[in-house]
């Protein structure tokens, strides 16, 4: 199993699917925030797994990194995109035209590095199934730079040009995981231009889907990892109300950022 989770009755330890989300920045970050809170308090169950997208242009800043930038002020407050920050670590991520991936991890590896390398199999695999081959990168250490893309590390992963796919970062609590990550694949050239001051990465030869990603990384997940008991579940109303009270903590106001 490449996920390892352990259940104390000797069955199969539960997964959870939760259906794909498409919420503004600030709900989604509470989701993943809450999600995490509840399996360090209930231990229900040993992973939980989604992917979401962004009802809105956003640009998400990691939780060590510093305010936003003059330009991304301006364009939040001229409705460009909307300001988030997120309960992980790593550089800003702007969330247009791709695909976002979460794990709830209830018993990950102690060490950081072997949780990234042990999802990322489960990404590689998926990919590679839409002929798509990536690789870890090989940098051990980043330091906060404004553009998550413009560096990779070995918990991210990189084609075959060196260039960096998708782009992951965690947040512990009490020993459990929250990693999630972003796979960019159609994001708006001026946009991203007006926020990174370069060029977007560019999938060749073609762009999968984001339907076709989701189905084959979920597929993935569940293939290399035959010992969990996955089950699709929803998001309860109690899970709604609950992400919406929390939401306040991670929505950034262009004019106070």
């Amino acid at each position: 199993m490449t996920l390892s989770a352990s259940c104390p009755s000797g069955g199969r330890p539960p997964a959870r699917l939760v259906p794909t989300q498409i919420r503004s920045g600030s709900e989604q970050m509470a989701l993943d925030t809450l999600l995490l809170e509840q399996s360090c308090s209930d231990g229900s169950d040993a992973l939980i797994l989604r992917f979401y997208q962004w009802s809105r242009p956003t640009l998400s800043l990691g939780r060590h990194q510093g305010p936003p930038t003059h330009q991304w002020r301006q364009l939040a407050i001229s409705g460009d995109l909307d300001l988030v920050r997120r309960p992980s670590g790593g550089g800003a991520v702007l969330h247009a035209g791709g695909l976002t991936y979460a794990l709830i991890w209830a018993d990950p590896p102690r060490q950081r590095r072997q949780a990234y390398a042990q999802v990322n199999k489960c990404l590689q695999e998926g990919l590679q199934a839409l002929g798509l081959e990536l690789r870890p990168g090989i940098n051990a250490t980043e330091r906060i730079v404004a553009d998550c893309f413009a560096q990779s590390t070995t918990a991210d992963l990189v084609d075959s040009g060196g260039c960096k796919r998708i782009g992951s970062a965690q947040f512990w609590k009490r020993g459990h995981l929250l990693q999630h990550g972003e796979i960019p694949l159609d994001p708006p050239q001026g946009l991203w231009e007006a926020v990174f001051e370069t060029s977007p990465p560019c999938w060749t030869p073609s762009t999968p889907s984001a339907a076709s990603l989701e189905l084959a990384l979920k597929q993935s997940f569940q293939t290399l990892n035959p010992g969990l008991n996955w089950r699709d579940e929803d998001l309860s109303q109690e899970e709604i109300q609950r992400m919406d009270k929390l939401t306040t903590c991670y929505c950034l106001e262009p004019a106070q950022a």
